[in-house]
């Protein structure tokens, strides 16, 4: 089993997510989203793979957001670009599994998406 992790080392939520890993011994390809930010076609990717809408993986608690964003009416193409340009805005981590893709937080979900 090879899992992709979206982190951002920022975020100790995605660092802690990397250290179980690690501690574990589970094989992973991390890409951190805020040095090499998702293109367009990359977040549709990881939508599908999620199945959520773009809504659902925008983190509205950043600062960025509400200094920026909120309150604030987009198109889910608009969001699109928003994100691609804003990787901090990205929900985190996000761990791919061939075609299939969990938010990793609370830890208990990747320990499932791991085991199954």
């Amino acid at each position: 089993m090879h899992i992709k992790v979206l982190h951002n080392s920022n975020c100790s939520k995605s660092n802690a997510v990397l250290e179980y890993l690690k501690e574990n011994k589970v094989a992973f390809e991390v890409i951190n989203i805020v040095e090499e930010p998702l293109s367009i076609l990359e977040i549709k990717t990881v939508l599908k793979k999620l199945g959520k809408n773009i809504s659902e993986i925008i983190r509205d608690n950043e600062k960025l957001y509400k200094e920026q964003f909120a309150d604030k009416e987009y198109s889910e193409e608009e969001w699109l670009t928003i994100l691609s340009e804003n990787p901090s805005l990205v929900q985190r981590p996000i761990l791919i599994k061939g075609n299939e893709a969990i938010i990793g937080r609370p830890i208990e979900k990747v320990i499932d998406f791991i085991e199954n």
